[in-house]
């Protein structure tokens, strides 16, 4: 594996984080409802932590050499009224965001950055606990 591969692979995660930042500020922003009272905070707290990652993930690109992206992943964030809705997509991210970070830890555990790997780790773990969160919400 060469330094491209791994700073190809963040900057794919850099791409879902940028995503969810949006998602969440936008599913924050409208949802109504009884409902509204627990989950504006909770996507308000999930794009907040997005950011955070996006963060961690851009400053590893850039310590590898690599340039970051700016614009996020293409796939579409759905316009949707219901809470349930907003939760069935919110967890379809945090999936696809796991599954990326799972793969970028297997990576770097390769390349043998133990710095890099614990930071990428609890950010896996975070996703991990925000799969099985919206899991419990949707249910």
């Amino acid at each position: 594996m060469t330094a491209g591969h791994l700073i190809a692979k963040l900057n794919e995660a850099l791409g879902w984080e940028l995503r969810a930042i949006n998602m969440y500020a936008h599913y924050a922003a409208y949802i109504r409802g009884i409902h509204r009272l627990q989950l504006e905070p909770h996507f308000t707290a999930e794009a907040n932590e997005s950011m955070v990652h996006s963060n961690i993930v851009r400053s590893a690109i850039v310590k590898l050499g690599g340039v970051a992206v700016t614009e996020r992943n293409q796939t579409p964030i759905e316009h949707v009224s219901s809470y349930l809705d907003m939760l069935a997509e919110s967890l379809k991210t945090e999936i696809k965001a796991a599954e990326v970070y799972g793969e970028l830890m297997v990576m770097i555990e390769e390349a043998g950055d133990a710095e890099l790997l614990d930071s990428i780790e609890q950010i896996y773990l975070a996703e991990v606990r925000s799969v099985e969160e919206l899991r419990r919400l949707a249910e």
